[in-house]
C-alpha cells in the first residue's frame, strides 16, 4: 500500500519504517523538517520505568498552589483558562488510585519494549551510538522525603520494573556531582536515554528515504473520501496527494484532521520548555530526575538539557521563557558548581490527553486511516513501540501489546 504518514517527529517516523519493513510505500508530508518539532526539545529518556500517567492522587489539592507560584510546575495563561478548563477536570479525574493503576499497567505494555523495538530501526539507520543504556536515577534530598513517592515507586515494582534503593554514599560513588544535595536515589537500571532526540528522528527518517519513502514539505488540510475510505490528503498548497491510506501522527496539530474524518479526541498541548546548558560542566553519566525540583535532568551531545515545565496557552501564543529560566534556577540550585554561562531555550507543544494514554489505532468508521498521537512526556520512549504495534494494526497481524486502553474511541 502507499500510506501517507502526517508527521515527522519520533512517532510518524517510526511508524514510518516499520511501515516499511512490511514493504508499504510511504510519503511523509509536515511543515516542518523531521525532528524539529516536539521531537527536538525531548528530555531525551528512554525510560521503560516512565509508565505513571501524569496526573497522580491528590494532586488536585497541589494545583492552586503551582498556579500562585511563579516558579511552580505548572502555569496557565490566564485567558487560555476557559478554554483548558474542562479538559483540566477530566484530567483530575483520571488521577484516582483505581484511574492510576489502569493507566500505568496499559503504559508498562507500551513501554517495556522500548529498545527491542528501537533495535532493528536504529541498526538499519546506523545510529545505535545514538542510544545508551545508562540506567535512571530518581533523587531525593533523604529517604524521609522519597516516602512521598513510594506509593507510585511501588506501584512500578508491581508491575515489574526493576527499581533499587541506593544510599547516599552509593549515590555519590555513582555520581560525584549530586554528592551533598541529594542524600537518597532509587536507580532504574533498565533505563536508557538518547545522546540527541533531533538526530535520532533525523537518523531514522533519512534511512526512511533510502529505503524509497518521499518527504512532501507542506501542512495537511484535510482529506477526499468515497465512502468510509480516504483516497487522498489535500494540503494547503492546493495539492492533492492519492494515497490507499493514511497515519495522522501530528503530535499536537493532530486533532483537527482527526475531526475531519469523524472522531472528535480532546488533545491538549501542554507547552514544555527545556534549556540546555551549552557550557556543561558536570560528569553525570545517568539520566537523573529529582522529584522534589519535578525536574529531568540529562547529559547529551550538544550539553546538560533540564526539562520538566508545563504551560497551558494554546497552540498560537509566542513562548514565555520565563518558564524556562525556572528551570535553569533549579539547575543551578541542584548543582551550584554548574557553568551556565553558555544556554539555549527551546519551547515546544507536547500533545495530551486527560488521561494520559495515547491514541493509538484505527479511526472509526475509516478503513484505512491510522492515528499515532498524544504521547505527551513520553513520545521518545514510546515513538518505537507505537510504530511496530501500528504496522501490526494496518497488516491485521495480532498487536504485541494490548492496544485497548489506547483506543480512539474511548473518550
Amino acid at each position: 500500500m502507499h500510506l501517507v504518514v502526517l508527521g515527522t517527529g519520533i512517532v510518524g517516523t517510526c511508524a514510518a519504517a516499520w511501515l516499511q519493513r512490511d514493504g508499504h510505500r510511504i510519503t511523509f508530508v509536515s511543515p516542518v523538517p523531521p525532528g524539529e518539532a516536539c521531537s527536538f526539545g525531548n528530555a531525551g529518556s528512554l525510560s521503560p520505568s516512565a509508565c505513571l500517567p501524569v496526573g497522580m492522587p491528590g494532586m488536585w489539592k497541589q494545583v492552586p498552589g503551582w498556579l500562585r507560584d511563579p516558579e511552580g510546575p505548572l502555569a496557565i495563561r490566564p485567558a487560555y483558562l476557559p478554554t483548558v478548563l474542562p479538559w483540566l477536570m477530566r484530567f483530575l479525574r483520571h488521577s484516582t488510585r483505581e484511574e492510576v493503576v489502569r493507566i500505568a499497567t496499559a503504559m508498562r505494555g507500551l513501554l517495556a519494549p522500548i529498545f527491542d523495538s528501537y533495535g532493528p530501526l536504529l541498526e538499519r539507520a546506523g545510529a545505535t551510538q545514538l542510544v545508551r543504556r545508562t540506567g535512571c536515577l530518581y533523587v531525593y534530598g533523604s529517604s524521609q522525603s522519597a516516602a512521598r513517592w513510594r506509593w507510585g515507586m511501588d506501584l512500578r515494582r508491581s508491575l515489574d520494573v526493576e527499581l533499587r534503593d541506593v544510599g547516599e554514599e552509593e549515590l555519590a560513588q555513582l555520581e560525584p556531582d549530586l554528592r551533598g544535595r541529594f542524600r537518597f536515589g532509587i536507580l532504574a537500571p533498565d533505563n536508557g536515554s538518547t545522546l540527541d532526540p533531533e538526530a535520532l528522528v533525523k537518523a531514522l527518517h533519512r534511512q526512511c528515504l533510502a529505503d524509497g519513502a518521499q518527504m512532501v514539505p507542506g501542512e495537511a488540510t484535510g482529506f477526499e473520501r468515497r465512502g468510509d475510505t480516504v483516497t487522498a490528503v489535500r494540503l494547503a498548497s492546493g495539492q492533492t496527494l492519492p494515497c490507499d491510506g493514511v497515519v495522522i501522527a501530528a503530535g499536537a496539530w493532530s486533532r483537527q484532521l482527526t475531526a475531519q474524518l469523524g472522531t472528535r479526541v480532546p488533545l491538549e498541548t501542554q507547552r514544555g520548555y527545556h534549556v540546555t546548558v551549552q557550557s556543561n560542566n558536570l560528569q553525570l553519566r545517568h539520566t537523573v530526575f529529582a522529584s522534589e525540583y519535578n525536574l529531568m535532568v540529562n547529559p547529551m551531545a550538544m550539553g546538560l538539557r533540564l526539562a520538566g515545565s508545563v504551560e497551558f496557552a494554546g497552540l498560537k501564543p509566542p513562548p514565555n521563557y520565563g518558564r524556562a529560566d525556572v528551570l535553569l534556577a533549579k539547575g543551578r540550585e541542584m548543582f551550584p558548581h554548574l557553568d551556565s554561562s553558555r544556554i539555549k531555550r527551546w519551547m515546544g507543544h507536547r500533545p495530551c490527553l486527560p488521561d494520559s494514554l495515547p491514541v493509538i489505532g484505527r479511526a472509526p468508521r475509516i478503513a484505512n486511516a491510522w492515528l499515532a498521537f498524544g504521547h505527551g512526556h513520553v513520545g521518545m520512549c514510546a515513538g518505537a513501540s507505537t510504530g511496530r504495534e501500528l504496522a501490526h494494526l494496518v497488516a491485521g497481524r495480532p498487536t504485541q501489546v494490548d492496544l485497548r486502553p489506547f483506543a480512539p474511541d474511548r473518550f
